[in-house]
């Protein structure tokens, strides 16, 4: 995988991930598909909504469908009839995000089924042949997320054991001969020693690409910032830089500020789920009862299926009603809104009109530009 900077303004970047014979466009967001599927969309329409590449989680699909059924259909792209890149995370989020099912050892994460509660094990190499397996264009070590409120004790043991599975991970990759991407991750918590600690540990191993990691778990969003401030400036330029489960609009805009390449969450998706919807005039909720005379579309800036042919009258009433169609024009709205809002990024960045962009968007939403503060 290369990575062709074009343009930068500031510390924001605009350039081109060259994967597979796939030109990737950055800054740019993956929706995620935990099993291999966004919620009531089909792959078709995800990439017609401009969607250059997907997120899907190993763990999850470890256990279900399984590796059986992957093999039957050839790999995950295959499964999903996804043509286009896919990104697997390695199970390293499921240690936080199922904490009180899991116990951490050396060798690996020891997990209660979270479906059925059978014990499985999960090691930096089994990980790593999952993706293998899975065939992703993009794969993660195995590291530990950890809570913003851990000791600077326990992180730091955490960062230097994360450190030895992302050795071991690397060396599984090397081991079965896999030929697309392993990404390290940076760790540390909100302690900038530990994040360089974790990317000098990454850069000695000889890694080109890097996550970071750890972050969007809990703690402020100025102490979210003062960390990329600390590490962006400290990861090699040529690198892909992807900042891990980072959603909202207004920290995908700050994050880029300060030198992050690619982003993924579940926020576009599962807002969607629940009436929440992105426009560009703000954050509403399609359900509030003042939306249920306006015979207007959702965002009249947006191009999607659900703006150009439904009014919000309409989409109020069904998804007061809970019908399926409302979750599923409201995914498409939303996933549309963020395409255009990468692909504005990315504009206003070449034509170096990025603080600009900047500025009118917070003005928009009635906020104001956090400071850098580098």
């Amino acid at each position: 995988m290369k990575y062709k900077l074009i343009k930068t303004r500031g510390y924001a970047r605009s350039g081109i991930m060259y994967i597979n014979n796939y030109k990737i466009k950055t800054p740019a967001f993956m929706p995620v598909g935990t099993y291999g599927v966004i919620k009531t969309l089909t792959t078709e329409e995800i990439k017609k909504l401009g969607t250059q590449i997907l997120l899907s989680n190993t763990f999850h699909i470890w256990l279900h469908p399984g590796n059986k059924i992957i093999k039957l259909h050839g790999d995950l792209h295959k499964y999903m009839n996804w043509n286009n890149p896919i990104l697997t995370d390695s199970g390293g989020f499921q240690i936080f995000s199922l904490k009180t099912l899991n116990k951490i050892k050396e060798e690996g994460i020891y997990f209660k089924n979270p479906n059925n509660g059978n014990k499985i094990f999960l090691s930096p190499e089994k990980s790593i042949n999952i993706q293998y397996f899975l065939n992703s264009d993009i794969a993660m070590v195995l590291d530990e997320c950890v809570s913003y409120l851990t000791s600077w004790n326990y992180i730091k043991h955490s960062v230097s054991m994360s450190l030895r599975w992302a050795k071991r991970s690397l060396k599984q990759f090397i081991k079965i001969k896999n030929k697309n991407n392993l990404f390290g991750i940076i760790q540390g918590g909100n302690y900038k020693d530990l994040r360089y600690f974790s990317l000098k540990g990454l850069i000695n191993m000889g890694f080109n690409n890097y996550a970071i990691g750890g972050l969007a778990v809990g703690e402020p969003k100025h102490t979210m910032y003062n960390i990329l401030n600390y590490i962006c400036p400290k990861i090699p330029e040529n690198s892909i830089r992807y900042l891990m489960g980072i959603g909202k609009p207004e920290d995908i805009i700050e994050s880029v500020r300060r030198g992050i390449d690619i982003f993924d969450c579940v926020i576009p998706t599962r807002h969607a789920r629940n009436g929440h919807l992105f426009t560009s005039n703000g954050f509403i909720n399609i359900k509030n009862s003042k939306y249920k005379n306006i015979i207007k579309p959702l965002d009249k800036y947006c191009d999607c299926y659900t703006c150009t042919n439904y009014t919000l009258s309409y989409l109020n009433n069904i998804n007061v009603c809970n019908e399926i169609l409302g979750v599923r024009l409201n995914t498409i709205h939303n996933i549309r809104y963020y395409k255009k809002l990468m692909l504005n990024i990315r504009n206003s960045i070449i034509l170096n009109k990025f603080e600009l962009f900047a500025y009118n968007f917070y003005k928009k939403i009635h906020k104001n530009i956090p400071k850098l503060n580098f």
